[in-house]
């Protein structure tokens, strides 16, 4: 439990103290650094020791004892600022938690406030514990949500989202917050149960994230009674000030489907902003190529860019972000006592990192990535390729229902009535309207109806990769789309493109038939290849990975395919229940 509850154990603290007595040596010391003071927003020269994963001591001293396995690097010419912090991460956009932090850290983000949805829909709670027990081992800091509600209509919410094993979630030291509240509309309609969990996280000095796009000042205002704390969807600057005016924390977003920091910034500027110690900034869980350009480095670029003054650019990306957390103890500066997460760059007006720290680690070191990351136990973890134990047929592809879904963006749908004969067994490609299926990863159900919008020339298309986990069905022919599912299946789960019973691309996703055990290099340039293939066959919109994730995802307007049915959001009701095979 020692190890559990403090950081450092008390014989560690004191070997610390030794060093400053000159008794024991640090293992790392950095000289002659220009480093960002985050308190004082200035640039300061000083030495820096390092004690295996802490910082022991910041100022113009050297060490009294230096043994000759200390590492003494000069950094003159170099910029040194505090490792950066994603506050806003989903880990689980088809790459994993452990590649992501790996990918992240060589970009200089070492730390990373993680959604805890897959680990709590797919893993016993013991298993997930074990997991994040597990995810302490490697150089990034991995810290983590608890979510209150499924985000889509699931079979067994209560069972899952239960008040133990959400309290339980709360209550581990690795989660920072509760939220994010997808799900508020249910608070505001009477939920205590949920109101209850707040209040706990509330109790416990944790954080509580929103999620209120489009929200009014009175719902905010509803909110923050609640006891929200931040919100991520501001889409414009008056968005941004509305939050920031009523007392939120305002975390600013740069997405694969919502870009808007660029714009935000430029209107908070116009409107007199010249005060960024609220905000934050966020990538939130874009899928792999979005990230070809680096993860927090990459949002520090766009705002130095759109006019941020450098040392605020870096706060949003750091100091502000560890303070707003309580932990500024541990993150967010170059300070003593703090966990050695150390970028180094080139210039002060260039984020991404020569070299990297974490944990006191080299994880980047001039410009080469060092192996500092083992790979990672899945199977002990719950994490395998998928096993289906049942075949999908024919039977399976029957369509009568009346209404259809008509896909509006990437991941905004509406209700359609369907006008075209669905009894084939193949449907024109004269037009954009697919079959599509959802159906049990345990063959117990189905739900049916056709989407418009997606494409005009998918003939077969399967994907394990979904919110819930479960299959996901698209096509123009039904041999095709079998195809598909039997390819998707023999790889043990990932996202199958069948053209006239050929395999034209697939991309496995072998941890649970929802996460890819590749690294993120190699998972873009697979991801952008499929994104190619489904634009050549009448794909239009954004970003198909977002499409395929938020099909069953009812935090937003205005119908979608749910493990229950074909659900109204609006109106918070099954159309269409989901039929047992």
């Amino acid at each position: 439990m020692a190890e559990q509850r403090y950081r450092w154990k008390n014989k560690q603290i004191r070997e610390h103290i030794e060093i400053l007595n000159g008794h024991k040596s640090p293992t790392i010391v950095l000289t002659h650094a220009t480093y960002l003071n985050s308190y004082m927003k200035t640039w300061m020269t000083a030495n820096i020791w390092i004690a295996d994963d802490r910082i022991i001591y910041v100022g113009d001293d050297m060490p009294q004892l230096l043994d000759e396995k200390t590492e003494v690097i000069d950094c003159s010419n170099q910029f040194l600022v505090p490792g950066y912090i994603e506050p806003h991460v989903h880990p689980f956009q088809l790459y994993n938690p452990h590649t992501f932090a790996q990918y992240a850290s060589q970009h200089g983000t070492t730390t990373l406030i993680n959604d805890n949805m897959v680990l709590a829909l797919q893993l016993e709670k013991k298993k997930a514990f074990s997991f994040l027990e597990e995810m302490k081992k490697i150089p990034s800091t991995m810290y983590w949500w608890s979510r209150f509600d499924a985000q889509t209509e699931i079979m067994d919410e209560e069972a899952v989202f239960s008040h133990r094993n959400v309290k339980s979630w709360l209550e581990h030291d690795a989660v920072l917050q509760g939220g994010e509240l997808t799900g508020w509309p249910k608070l505001v309609d009477g939920d205590d149960l949920m109101l209850h969990w707040i209040q706990e996280a509330k109790r416990m000095g944790k954080k509580v994230e929103g999620h209120f796009p489009g929200a009014s000042d009175r719902t905010l205002a509803k909110m923050l009674l609640f006891g929200a704390d931040c919100d991520h969807e501001s889409m414009n600057g008056e968005d941004a000030l509305r939050r920031l005016s009523q007392g939120y924390t305002v975390s600013l977003r740069y997405s694969s489907i919502r870009p808007d920091l660029p714009v935000i910034l430029k209107e908070i500027q116009e409107l007199g902003m010249e005060h960024y110690d609220r905000f934050l900034m966020t990538t939130d869980g874009s899928p792999p190529s979005f990230y070809k350009e680096g993860v927090s480095d990459m949002l520090i670029h766009v705002a130095m860019k759109q006019g941020v003054p450098p040392i605020d650019a870096y706060n949003m990306a750091s100091h502000n972000i560890a303070r707003y957390y309580n932990m500024e103890h541990l993150h967010g500066s170059i300070s003593t006592g703090r966990i050695a997460n150390i970028n180094f760059l080139q210039s002060a007006d260039k984020p991404t990192p020569l070299s990297v720290l974490a944990k006191g680690q080299w994880v980047l070191k001039g410009g080469e990535k060092q192996e500092t990351v083992p790979s990672f136990p899945w199977s002990e973890h719950g994490f395998s390729p998928l096993n289906l134990k049942w075949d999908l047929t024919v039977d399976d592809l029957q369509f009568s229902m009346a209404l259809g879904m008509k896909m509006v963006n990437s991941v905004i749908m509406k209700p359609y009535s369907i006008s075209l004969d669905v009894s084939v067994d193949e449907l024109s490609h004269d037009h954009d309207e697919s079959f599509l299926v959802l159906i049990d990863r345990h063959g117990k159900w189905r739900i049916n109806t056709i989407l418009k919008g997606f494409s005009n020339e998918v003939s077969g298309f399967a994907s394990s990769y979904s919110n819930t986990g479960d299959i996901i069905l698209i096509g123009k022919r039904k041999e095709d789309m079998i195809a598909a599912f039997k390819r998707m299946k023999e790889l043990g789960g990932g996202i199958v493109l069948v053209d006239n019973n050929e395999v034209v691309y697939e991309v496995p996703m072998l941890l649970n038939g929802i996460m890819s055990d590749k690294p993120l290099e190699q998972l873009m340039e697979e991801e952008l290849t499929l994104t190619a293939l489904l634009r050549d066959r009448g794909y239009t919109h954004n970003d198909p990975i977002y499409s395929l994730l938020f099909f069953s995802s009812t935090h937003l307007p205005y119908v979608r395919i749910t493990p229950r049915g074909i659900y109204d959001v609006m109106n918070k009701k099954v159309l269409f229940p989901s039929i047992m095979r």
